[in-house]
């Protein structure tokens, strides 16, 4: 089953995550796209990518209920897929947007913030590294380019809170790049991918490549034992109780 679209507009490529209601973050879908993404990169006839959501949701994280009978092994192996394709994002050679249609939680937040331009629907709609806030933590990689965006300081109030920011307040902490209506949410998001056009591709990546690849490597550092943490924690008597009780389904 196809998790994801695939859209053309001239030069723009629009993938949508369309995994049931709320686009949970599973590893069928988390390879597709990978797949895209790969795909793309090698398509000349592309000179940007929006990625955005089907419904009213970007994407409201992990599938909970889907990964909660998981192995270790093939938990671990589900994380280390989607840090991966997280990582790749980040240094993705070609211009990446973000149209946040909807609630951007946790796996969902972090896939926002891969991108390198953020824009999200105003009204009800929240973004949130909210791990804290079920017992759960993040990856390394997850701290390092949130810091990037953010900040040291302003980071680690997104993470030890696990707030729920509306657009406006996502804003104004710089964990977003703009707030739009959701009319016109895609026509700004291609619009601001279509300015990159006419710029060099090649230049463009190498200068991502030297402002972001000393992050990665940093989050390399600690990556892995950040990951075997996440799963012990995931595994412990305190968070199989909380995650028993999580209702939101795909």
């Amino acid at each position: 089953m196809a998790y994801v679209d695939l859209e053309r507009e001239n030069t723009i490529a629009v993938i949508k995550l369309n995994r049931g209601k709320v686009n949970a973050l599973n590893h069928e879908l988390v390879n597709e796209v990978h797949d895209h993404f790969e795909k793309l990169e090698d398509d000349d006839t592309v000179r940007s990518i929006v990625l955005t959501g089907c419904g009213a949701f970007f994407s409201f994280g992990f599938d909970i209920p889907g990964l909660y009978d998981l192995t270790r092994e093939a938990f671990t192996e589900f994380l280390v897929k989607f840090t991966d394709v997280y990582r790749y994002l980040f240094l993705y050679p070609k211009p990446l947007v973000a149209a946040i249609n909807g609630h951007a939680i946790a796996g969902g937040c972090m896939l926002a913030t891969a991108c390198d331009y953020r824009l999200m629907v105003s009204g009800k709609a929240k973004i949130s590294l909210n791990e804290i806030a079920f017992g759960a933590t993040v990856f390394q990689s997850a701290v390092e380019i949130l810091k990037y965006w953010v900040g040291p300081r302003t980071a680690q109030d997104i993470l030890f809170t696990g707030d729920m920011y509306s657009a406006d307040q996502a804003r104004d902490l710089g964990l977003i790049d703009g707030v739009v209506s959701s009319e016109e949410l895609l026509q700004r998001a291609t619009a601001l991918a279509d300015s990159f056009r006419e710029r060099n591709l090649v230049a463009h990546a190498h200068m991502k490549k030297m402002l972001r690849l000393p992050v990665i490597e940093t989050a390399m550092r600690h990556e892995s034992a950040t990951i075997e943490k996440f799963v012990d924690i995931w595994y412990s008597d305190t968070l199989r109780e909380n995650l028993r009780h999580f209702e939101i389904r795909s």
